[in-house]
């Protein structure tokens, strides 16, 4: 009884022994992975071009916001994206379309419910949405398309990307 269960703390010690070496030489990262800052200019002015409304891209914002992924979709809507690393880490993203609005706002606020406020930001009028995964600010009806500013980032956060948006 003795041996066998001294044969079973040494294997125990063995088998920590082993995992802790094998810990020790497999890479492991602390901290937050390093993303990529995306050069979306190219894009923008393709955008800009080919869109049959002003297309919304911000000017202004600190070093610390990081664009990460752009994309114009002509054909399907015109619709444009440009999303942001936020200086916290959230995610805030710009939309626009001049597609169909109710089915719009419902796939880019990821099924937001629109709350009844509103909020003036530089002389225009944004209306609130809250939902699980984003809250947005939706500006509708401006020059045949709908902007949208949505995200998991806060409503400051939000409000600064929709101050920021520039058509030209």
């Amino acid at each position: 009884m003795q041996k066998s269960a001294r044969d079973m703390i040494l294997s125990l010690a063995l088998i920590v022994l082993a995992a802790g070496v094998v810990w020790l030489f497999i890479p492991h990262e602390d901290g937050e992975p390093d993303i990529k800052r995306v050069d979306y200019r190219v894009d923008l002015l393709t955008a800009r071009r080919a869109a049959s409304y002003p297309v919304a891209a911000p000017e202004g914002l600190p070093q610390e916001w990081k664009p990460t992924s752009v994309r114009y979709q002509g054909a399907e809507s015109e619709a444009w994206h440009l999303g942001y690393h936020a200086p916290d880490g959230e995610y805030v993203a710009v939309e626009q379309s001049a597609g169909k609005r109710s089915a719009f706002i419902e796939d880019a606020t990821q099924g937001a419910t629109k709350t009844g406020t509103t909020q003036e930001i530089d002389g225009r009028t944004w209306t609130r949405y809250e939902g699980d995964h984003y809250d947005a600010l939706v500006l509708e009806g401006t020059e045949g398309s709908t902007t949208i500013v949505t995200g998991t980032g806060s409503f400051g956060q939000l409000t600064e990307m929709a101050g920021a948006l520039r058509t030209e």
